[in-house]
């Protein structure tokens, strides 16, 4: 097991414990030597974890203390290695990009074991999806993080265009196709628009009167997930 990883199932034990416990149980516990137990509780304690106690006596863990950002076990770390590489390859440039600067970030402050482990992971994702988006998906984030109703003018399947007034409260990211799930003041129901048939849109000054919290329980709520426009 990597240090960084025993650290961190150490920290995990002390946190089940709300009284101190002695060092040969965490030991046995943990699955190392007593010498090492302390050892690691000696580095934690430097690093800036509230560890209490002392060899002999107990160690506890002084509650609302939380886990340093940097430690991940190993499935934790592959899991945001392939999902950072899936924003690459199926989101927008900006938002792309900014998944790759936050991986760069995590990656920057981890321990160097830790970080060959981002380096070789062997997660991959596939190629880039074919076709471009009409509807500029930024605008449709900020509207769904500032609840701001959108104006849009939508093409069906059929190439019919209709105006519609929505209230964006999540995007779906789907192997093909991107859709934007909002409440469509037209036919007073939740609707699912695919990103590559809105034409055009303007957002609105107006805030939606509900949150966009409640309409994502809602929809999520409901049987059918397939409403079109």
């Amino acid at each position: 097991m990597a240090r960084s990883e025993r650290l961190l199932t150490l920290l995990q034990t002390l946190r089940r414990y709300r009284r101190p416990v002695s060092g040969a149980a965490l030991a046995e516990e943990t699955g190392v030597s007593l010498r090492t137990l302390y050892r690691d509780i000696a580095s934690l304690q430097s690093q800036g974890a509230m560890i209490e106690g002392e060899a002999g006596i107990g160690y506890v863990l002084r509650p609302g203390f939380m886990l340093p950002p940097m430690m991940f076990s190993q499935d934790e770390i592959e899991a945001l290695v392939l999902g950072s590489r899936w924003v690459a390859r199926a989101a927008e440039p900006r938002l792309a990009a900014a998944g790759a600067d936050a991986m760069a970030k995590i990656a920057a402050v981890l321990p160097d074991d830790m970080r060959r482990e981002v380096d070789s992971a062997t997660l991959l994702v596939g190629p880039r999806r074919k076709g471009e988006d009409k509807a500029d998906l930024s605008a449709i984030r900020k509207a769904i993080r500032s609840e701001r109703i959108l104006e849009i003018n939508y093409s069906d399947e059929h190439g019919a265009v209709s105006t519609r007034r929505v209230w964006p409260f999540a995007l779906g990211y789907f192997e093909h196709v991107r859709v934007m799930i909002a409440w469509c003041e037209l036919r007073t129901d939740f609707r699912h628009f695919r990103t590559d048939r809105i034409i055009d849109m303007a957002q609105q000054e107006v805030r939606y009167p509900r949150r966009r919290a409640v309409l994502l329980k809602e929809w999520r709520e409901l049987d059918d997930y397939t409403r079109h426009a």
